[in-house]
Parts: structure tokens; C-alpha cells; sequence
């Protein structure tokens, strides 16, 4: 005889049912929802307070949070491709606010960090993200956000390992 299968280890409780809804009630759908509703708000706003566009604006901050790096990490850190972490990368470099230095462990490689502009635009684009983040998840209790940041880091951590 098999032994019985666990399914707690997933977060799964064995049935399908839970799956089964309309598209437009999956997970993935309202998650992709909430970001099209959410992120041409975001885009104006850090247009009309930072002077930069949706993805400047995090490549900014990424780069800030985590300098030196290389376009590479800075497309895998601030979730863009390649070519459109270049792109901002290139932005924020017309705009005086990063810099580019060859890199010390890649000869074809490059690094970038802010310059002086550059961190006092990073500090104008987290306050930002915190207000941006209060208006999207404001509806929510204390309580609910944190059960839901939880959730969010056990998803992501679950889909890391698939």
C-alpha cells in the first residue's frame, strides 16, 4: 500500500477545486490587473516629482540601493530585460545622475553608481514608491498587509524553486 502523499509542505490541500475560477478571478490575472491600474499612476508621477519615467526612476533607485553593479544585475535587481536596463542605464547617465566606470573584474564590463544629482533624485524617488505604496495598498489594515507581504514572499520563494 503507498504511503499517503502530504500536501502541506506546498500549501496545497489536495483539491483542485480551489484552482478552478474564471480567468479573470486567477491570481495571475489580478496581479497583472493591479500593475496596469497601478503603473500608469506611478509612470506620471515620477514624470511630475522626479523628472523621470516609470523605469529610469527604478533603475535609479536600484542602482542606489545596490552600486556598484553591472547592467546585468541592474536588469535582474529592477525586473526589466536587458536592453531596457541598458536603455535607462543610458538615461540616467545623459541626466548626470549615474555614473559608468569600467569594471575592475570584467574587461569588457562596466559599473554604475550614482553621482551627487543622482542621490538627492534616488531620495525623491523612494518617497515616492512610499507614497505610491500607501495609495495602492491603503484599503488595507495593518494586519491584512502584512499577511499579504507574507504570502507574497512565500509565492515568490515557491515560483523560485519551480
Amino acid at each position: 500500500m503507498p504511503a499517503p502523499t502530504s500536501h502541506a509542505s506546498n500549501g496545497s490541500n489536495g483539491s483542485d477545486e480551489a484552482f478552478r475560477q474564471p480567468l479573470d478571478r486567477s491570481f495571475s490575472y489580478r496581479l497583472h490587473e493591479l500593475g496596469k491600474l497601478s503603473d500608469p499612476v506611478s509612470h506620471q508621477a515620477y514624470l511630475a516629482e522626479a523628472g523621470l519615467s516609470l523605469s529610469d526612476g527604478r533603475c535609479l533607485i536600484t542602482i542606489g540601493n545596490f552600486a556598484p553593479l553591472s547592467i546585468k544585475d541592474l536588469a535582474r535587481l529592477s525586473h526589466l530585460d536587458k536592453s531596457q536596463a541598458s536603455r535607462a542605464a543610458q538615461n540616467l547617465i545623459q541626466q548626470n545622475l549615474v555614473s559608468k566606470q569600467d569594471s575592475q573584474t570584467d574587461g569588457r564590463g562596466v559599473v554604475l553608481m550614482l553621482t551627487p544629482e543622482g542621490r538627492q533624485r534616488r531620495e525623491a524617488a523612494e518617497r515616492l514608491v512610499m507614497r505610491r505604496n500607501q495609495e495602492i495598498f491603503g484599503c488595507l489594515t495593518p494586519d491584512e498587509l502584512a499577511l499579504l507581504s507574507g504570502m507574497l514572499d512565500r509565492l515568490i520563494a515557491h515560483n523560485q524553486r519551480c
